[in-house]
Formats: C-alpha cells, sequence, structure tokens
C-alpha cells in the first residue's frame, strides 16, 4: 500500500510540474502570436501599432530614430515569427514529448518564467521604431544573414527535438508509455559530446535570431548571454549529477559546449 500511495504522489507530482512548465508556453505562444500579428498588420497593411505599444516604444526612446531600413524591419518580423514557432514547438513537446521528472517549480521561478516569456517578445517588437514607415508597406528585402540565420535556427531546433525526444524515451516502454521517472544516461545525437544538448541547442537558437537581426543588435546579444549563463549553470549542475550518480558515466563528455566545457 505504502508503494502503491508513493507511485500515486510522484504521478500527481510529475501531473503538476508538467501543468506548470505548460504555462509557460501557452502565455509564450498566445501573447509572441499576438505580438506578431500586431507587427504583421502594421508592416504589411500599414496599420497602426496599438497605443501602449507606441508608449512603450516612446519611453525607450524607439520611435526618435529617423532609419526606415525594410531588411531591419523584415529582420525583427522574421525574427518574432520563430520565436513564436519556436514556442509552438516547445509547447507540443512538453505535452505530447517530454516526461518530467517528480517534483514542484518554486514560485518564484514560476513568476519569472511568465515574465520571461513576455518579455522576450517585447524586446524583439522594441527593435522597430513604431513611426518610422508612416503608413508605407513593408517591402520584403531577404539578406544573408536572414538565410544563415533560419537556417542555424532549423538545425538547432532539429537536435534539440531529437535529444529531447531521447531523454523521453528512456523513461517510456516500446509503445510510448511511460514507465519510469528515474534518471538513466542518454546516448546517441549530440549526448556523445556533451551532458545537456538541449541546452546548448537553446543557446544556438537564440544566436541564431542574433544573427537574423543582423548580428549588431546589442540588445538582443544581451538576451543571449543570458542565456548562455542560464543554460549553462543549469547544464553544469546536470553534468555533476550524471557523474555523481552514475559510476560508468562517460568521461569524454563535456557539460554544455562540446569540446569546451
Amino acid at each position: 500500500m505504502s508503494q502503491l500511495s508513493n507511485r500515486t504522489s510522484g504521478k500527481e507530482l510529475e501531473t503538476w510540474r508538467l501543468w506548470w512548465f505548460t504555462h509557460f508556453y501557452v502565455v509564450s505562444v498566445l501573447w509572441n502570436g499576438f505580438l506578431l500579428i500586431c507587427l504583421f498588420r502594421a508592416e504589411f497593411l500599414g496599420e497602426s501599432l496599438p497605443s501602449w505599444i507606441q508608449d512603450m516604444h516612446h519611453a525607450l526612446g524607439r520611435d526618435s530614430q529617423s532609419k526606415d531600413m525594410d531588411s531591419e524591419h523584415f529582420s525583427a518580423l522574421l525574427v518574432l515569427l520563430l520565436l513564436w514557432l519556436h514556442s509552438c514547438r516547445r509547447l507540443a513537446e512538453c505535452l505530447w514529448t517530454s516526461v518530467f521528472s517528480s517534483g514542484v517549480i518554486h514560485i518564484v521561478q514560476y513568476c519569472f518564467g511568465l515574465g520571461y516569456y513576455i518579455a522576450v517578445g517585447s524586446t524583439v517588437l522594441c527593435q522597430v521604431p513604431t513611426n518610422v514607415r508612416n503608413g508605407k508597406k513593408l517591402s520584403v528585402q531577404i539578406c544573408w544573414y536572414h538565410i544563415i540565420g533560419v537556417m542555424m535556427y532549423i538545425w538547432a531546433s532539429l537536435h534539440q527535438h531529437r535529444c529531447l525526444a531521447i531523454l523521453a524515451n528512456l523513461r517510456k516502454s516500446r509503445s510510448g508509455k511511460v514507465v519510469s521517472l528515474s534518471h538513466s544516461v542518454p546516448f546517441g545525437d549530440w549526448f556523445e559530446s556533451v551532458s545537456c544538448p538541449h541546452y546548448f541547442a537553446e543557446l544556438l537558437i537564440y544566436v541564431s535570431m542574433a544573427i537574423t537581426l543582423g548580428m549588431h543588435n546589442v540588445t538582443w546579444w544581451c538576451v543571449v548571454m543570458y542565456v548562455l549563463f542560464n543554460q549553462a549553470l543549469a547544464a553544469v549542475l546536470c553534468h555533476e549529477f550524471y557523474h555523481k550518480n552514475f559510476s560508468s558515466y562517460p568521461k569524454h563528455r563535456k557539460a554544455f559546449i562540446p569540446l569546451v566545457f
């Protein structure tokens, strides 16, 4: 009876943890989707952005700029689209692929997570001044850094999905049913080089967006630096956990970045 109670308790904790993590991506999909629609209508239909967005731009001094470069406007629109697609994929993986360990999320982490996913999309939108188009519709100008950024985004996203699937399959039977919430040593794809390739892929995804913005956007590089330190810390802790709990863990694997650390 005690063992059955423990299993039930673990299952309940897993359900709650899945529920809270799902919140992040639901909010991200809805919020970034809304921002994407607003920017799309402003760029292609010549409509004005909502007044509260214009007020935010004014507070940040973005409406004082005089540049009217279609490539920069298209870059912001493209990055916001990539960010929304990333949120959609992560939500789908959260619901149908990933199997989380039993545990709960701290309320501070929960609030910070919600704030982050709202702020990151707003950061992209703030890179486009509100009044420089003056009703003029966007003329799409695809540049070389758009192509490189999107290709890198797709490459990193595919590997992240593969690695998340590998982790999930460690806890599933061949039929796809969850049979365990315990940790096991993963193998395959980028796991052969690092302990947390899904974190490394996350960093590459944000770097790809920085490239798509033209590589000169200081604000977005600050976002990349945040992702770097956040994911690196999580990777190091996970790497230490593997070495502590699995004596036969591959010694050649790095924690986060292949051949580096």
